[in-house]
């Protein structure tokens, strides 16, 4: 899939696949049997650890509370580096609610990177899925994993469902077509699958002083769409191997690209033209999302402004490598991403003595 973090209007997503990347029954050190979604009714399997009706004890709750919220750290900090570090930089409880959102995310996008079924059986697993979202909104957490977002929710009562919602619609998307016909149509994908993000996170971001949730929600949607996008220009090559084209059909016809020349690899002048274009839009999301960093809380930014810097140092890679994204791919490395904290965390302090807005770290 395509979706994340990533997160992340912030940093949290990933490509086409969205959050491509090792699924988590591989990953090290978590217990990969509480990851896993309810292959039955949930119902008949769910285990239930907390739930407004039959609530644990104070002292088992809590020791499952930490468990999860170490469940959810670990997530964060092997999916998303950069961005965990950038989370350092925030208040504690802000920290933990993120990293519990940020895990639900991968989790999601995890059922269709590493499905356990044809698509039938997947779209059963989604729909257990969905249904799984309402219980935790209602309260009920069905293992260590779900319990910091349950509590999340509880403690950033503005949180909404819906964005949600709108993840797991993404994710149905990539089930039912592997073309987009206008830039409206991977829009409508790219805000499912990143934007949502945003949505996800700004409660527990939280805004500067004076300054309204409605003023930073359209910056964060932004940055989510930017970071799709540059996730999407990334992946083309890797995408036409799994017979996926995420480039609009009719900006294909507009430059003189087909979809056999997308498939095949064919790097032309066109293709050259039409990369150059694709980039540039990107690039004019970066731009809209970077006003609103600033609008964020001191402690929220640092996360916000790394994973923007980075991703922007993908789109200088694709070029750097003559737009062949068909067959170089297109990174920052890992020495790079440590060297460019400091820098990301500079220009904060300067947006903030532009507006009067204090940094993370100075207050």
């Amino acid at each position: 899939m395509r979706s994340l973090v990533a997160l992340v209007a912030l940093g949290l997503v990933a490509p086409s696949g969205s959050m491509r990347s090792v699924p988590l029954a591989a990953f090290p050190g978590l217990r990969t049997a509480a990851l896993a979604v309810p292959a039955q009714p949930l119902r008949s399997r769910a285990v239930m650890i907390a739930s407004t009706d039959t609530p644990l004890d104070g002292s088992k709750r809590s020791a499952a509370l930490a468990e999860g919220y170490e469940v959810c750290r670990k997530i964060t900090a092997s999916y998303a580096k950069t961005f965990y570090l950038g989370t350092r930089f925030m208040a504690p409880p802000r920290a933990r609610a993120i990293w519990a959102v940020y895990a639900w995310c991968r989790r999601t996008d995890d059922i269709v990177d590493a499905p356990r079924g044809g698509v039938k059986y997947l779209k059963r697993e989604i729909a257990a899925w969905s249904a799984r979202l309402e219980r935790i909104w209602e309260g009920e957490a069905f293992d260590v994993v779900d319990l910091p977002l349950v509590e999340t929710v509880k403690q950033y009562p503005t949180m909404s469902i819906q964005p949600y919602k709108d993840m797991i619609e993404g994710m149905l998307m990539d089930l039912k077509q592997d073309r987009y016909e206008t830039f409206d149509d991977l829009h409508l994908y790219c805000y499912r699958v990143a934007g949502t993000v945003g949505l996800m996170t700004l409660p527990v971001m939280g805004t500067a002083d004076g300054v309204t949730y409605e003023e930073a929600v359209e910056p964060a949607l932004a940055l989510g769409i930017a970071l799709q996008l540059t996730n999407i220009l990334r992946d083309v090559g890797e995408d036409a191997r799994r017979g996926r084209i995420y480039l609009p059909k009719d900006e294909l016809k507009r430059f003189g690209v087909s979809e056999e020349q997308v498939l095949a690899g064919v790097l032309d002048e066109n293709y050259v033209r039409l990369m150059q274009f694709q980039i540039a839009r990107a690039r004019d999301y970066f731009d809209k999302s970077e006003d609103g960093i600033s609008k964020l809380d001191a402690s929220a930014r640092m996360p916000v402004r790394a994973s923007l810097d980075l991703y922007r140092k993908i789109l200088e890679r694709i070029e750097g490598n003559g737009f062949d994204n068909f067959r170089k791919r297109a990174y920052v490395s890992k020495l790079e991403k440590f060297m460019q904290l400091p820098l990301s965390y500079m220009k904060c302090r300067e947006a903030a003595q532009l507006t009067g807005r204090a940094p993370a770290g100075s207050q």
